[in-house]
């Protein structure tokens, strides 16, 4: 099998010439051009300098998500991995639907980066392991507060306290809630009261907070 061609386009000479002799060392890699920007591995490619995989940063000088579009859109053959200080997920998620196979922060190790490009070049997809744990805590963080939701029926609501809540929650005080339901105003503040001692909320809006977080406004209540 030959070796996996690789362009390299890095703007800072020192991380770029690290990188191209980590490459360089490796049996089955061969970096057949390195550069400081974007355009240049355009007019490389437009050229006809082949290459299997092109790895880059975000921060390139036209544009970071453009420039892995336009190497995706003209079926170029070449995978896109992505070695960029940026670990915000929305970048993680916008290089991948860019066209982007690989995604790697740049304190990665050799080993992992290695790996990556090896795993690219088969046809595979991605992600580094730092970015992967963060998106999995993030999860697994999720998982836990919905676990600890509580189950609204466990409250026992009544119709009318449903209504109650449902106008607090549009931000209706209680007169105006007491002359839309037609009742008095201290009936009201009644059920107001008991929304929150049921709920064990400090205040109307942590009561409403309350029922947005466990979603109280989205299941039937008990009849009067």
């Amino acid at each position: 099998m030959g070796k996996t061609k690789i362009l390299l386009a890095e703007n800072h000479l020192v991380v770029r010439d690290g990188i191209k002799l980590l490459l360089d060392n490796e049996d089955n890699l061969e970096v057949v051009a390195d550069v400081c920007c974007g355009r240049e591995i355009l007019d490389l490619i437009a050229a006809g300098v082949e290459a299997d995989i092109l790895i880059t940063d975000l921060n390139m000088d036209n544009g970071g998500f453009r420039f892995i579009k336009d190497i995706h859109e003209k079926n170029t053959g070449i995978y896109v991995i992505i070695l960029t200080m940026l670990y915000d997920e929305h970048y993680v998620a916008q290089s991948f639907r860019n066209g982007a196979r690989g995604y790697l922060v740049k304190n990665v190790n050799a080993e992992e980066m290695l790996f990556c490009i090896n795993h690219v070049a088969k046809g595979g997809r991605y992600l580094c392991e730092e970015l992967t744990m963060k998106l999995v805590d993030k999860l697994i963080h999720q998982e836990d507060a919905r676990a600890f939701r509580m189950d609204p029926t466990e409250l026992l609501l009544t119709t009318r306290e449903m209504e109650v809540l449902t106008l607090l929650a549009d931000g209706l005080t209680n007169l105006e809630i007491s002359e839309k339901l037609f009742l008095s105003k201290r009936t009201v503040e009644g059920h107001r009261q008991s929304l929150i001692d049921k709920t064990k909320s400090k205040n109307t809006p942590a009561l409403i907070k309350f029922a947005i977080q466990n979603g109280l406004l989205q299941y039937s209540p008990l009849s009067e």
